[in-house]
């Protein structure tokens, strides 16, 4: 079991570009775990720490930023709660991928990290 507190005080030290940074960053784990046949729990947990990043980041963020990641995290709520037929089904396992990967991009975009350099 994670210790949710001590991964929350590390996380919120971070701003808020980075913190958006780690949650695309994470997004694209869970694409990346979806095509392996035994990493259904290493998702789950993915899914999870995904709603909280989001849980202590959004009071932060623009309002159009965290209106985003209250419909992110409606979505990983709704893979989470019907993940166990998802994840025998090939085709809608490779659709949350896509979508994982697609929010990612999103999340990732938001940060603004791609145009500091």
């Amino acid at each position: 079991m994670k210790d949710w507190s001590s991964l929350k005080k590390r996380y919120l030290r971070d701003n808020l570009s980075i913190r958006l940074g780690n949650l695309a960053s994470n997004l694209s784990r869970i694409r990346s775990r979806c095509q392996k046949d035994n990493n259904s729990d290493v998702v789950k947990d993915l899914f999870r720490e995904s709603q909280w990043f989001i849980e202590w980041t959004a009071a932060e963020a623009e309002i159009d930023v965290a209106a985003e990641l209250v419909e992110l995290q409606v979505q990983l709520a709704c893979w989470q709660y019907s993940w166990d037929k998802i994840w025998g089904d090939e085709e809608k396992r490779r659709n949350v991928a896509d979508r994982a990967k697609n929010w990612s991009d999103k999340v990732l975009a938001r940060s603004g990290l791609l145009s500091e350099n």
